[in-house]
């Protein structure tokens, strides 16, 4: 027996296997090393914006559906506890539902002005034509001009004695002249004209930007195999577009449901409602801070923010979803020693 473990070879600390051995197990304290090093720059990084997402979003969010739950005037501690009473009125106020509708509105045909027309925009500006960069300019300005200045300019120039039923009554069709905001007939149309107008620039310089990202080849090719240029915007031009597309529309929907500076500034407090303008904000913020009932507001808010959630992540899963998958980097496989 002492013979056979005698005959056992005996390795060395100096011997190939234990240097291996030795060699595997500081590779494996270095990626942990790594890992942790990753971890905390991540950490160091992320973390202010998180505080601040936390603080300034969501503690706001969990807030504003406590609150919701009260009969509030603003200040002191909420007593007045009504339970759903708030969102049960919320679902069923007419000026409520009809606000809605304004919105949904104003989504849909923010989607179908807007998205052509800055397509068609996009396709011009994208030849190299005589004064292109002015052109650019000209297009884009509307959407960095503020919304207060762009509200009041509008409201001057289609009253009833504005600058655009003047210029109709001069070139001989007075007859054309109206009140374009506070018709109820035609005042959301007048919205959607103003609406369109300020926001298209920002759609154009997307489209822009997704077909600038275009391999020239693709054209070149098709060019040698003798398609048309309709033929190449249909079959190369929109189907590469259709990531930027469906950003710019994602965007817009939300920017719909959640519009109100534009609104507010041009039909005031109350005329929204009359004129049949009036959005989910502006009904917030005439039934709730304007008329002192803070806890019905936080509860619209509420109801306003769990709209767009909805939306945002139905849109998402069905739409955006093979766009940021294909944008997700794959995570590295183990290779096994």
């Amino acid at each position: 027996m002492s013979e056979t473990v005698n005959a056992l070879p005996h390795r060395s600390p100096g011997s190939p296997s234990v240097r291996g051995g030795a060699v595997k197990a500081s590779s494996r304290s270095d990626r942990a090393r790594a890992q942790w090093r990753k971890r905390l720059e991540i950490t160091i990084l992320s973390g202010p914006a998180l505080v601040m997402f936390l603080a300034f979003v969501i503690f706001p969010v969990f807030m504003a559906a406590y609150y919701g739950f009260f009969k509030w005037k603003g200040f002191g501690a909420p007593t007045n506890f009504v339970g759903w009473a708030n969102y049960v009125t919320i679902f069923t106020d007419g000026a409520f539902l009809q606000a809605l509708q304004h919105n949904g509105f104003i989504v849909i045909w923010s989607l179908i002005l807007q998205g052509p027309a800055a397509i068609a925009f996009a396709l011009l500006l994208n030849q190299n034509i005589k004064g292109r960069s002015l052109i650019r300019v000209l297009i884009f300005v509307p959407y960095v001009i503020s919304e207060v200045i762009v509200g009041t300019g509008w409201s001057l120039m289609l009253q009833y004695q504005g600058a655009l039923n003047d210029l109709l009554a001069n070139i001989g069709l007075g007859g054309m002249a109206t009140d374009w905001i506070a018709d109820p007939n035609i005042a959301i149309w007048t919205l959607m004209v103003i609406i369109s107008w300020k926001y298209i620039g920002f759609a154009v310089i997307l489209m822009l930007a997704g077909m600038q990202g275009i391999p020239d080849e693709l054209y070149e090719a098709a060019a040698i195999d003798g398609a048309s240029y309709w033929q190449i915007q249909r079959w190369i031009t929109l189907p590469l577009l259709g990531p930027t597309i469906r950003v710019w529309a994602f965007l817009s929907i939300i920017g719909s449901l959640q519009l109100f500076d534009l609104v507010y500034i041009i039909w005031g407090q109350y005329v929204s409602a009359t004129a049949g303008t009036s959005t989910m904000a502006t009904y917030m913020v005439r039934e709730g801070r304007l008329a002192g009932n803070y806890g019905y507001g936080n509860a619209v808010a509420v109801v306003i923010f769990v709209i767009s959630l909805v939306i945002a992540l139905t849109y998402q899963r069905f739409v955006l979803r093979r766009d940021t998958e294909g944008a997700l980097t794959e995570k590295p496989r183990k290779v096994e020693a």
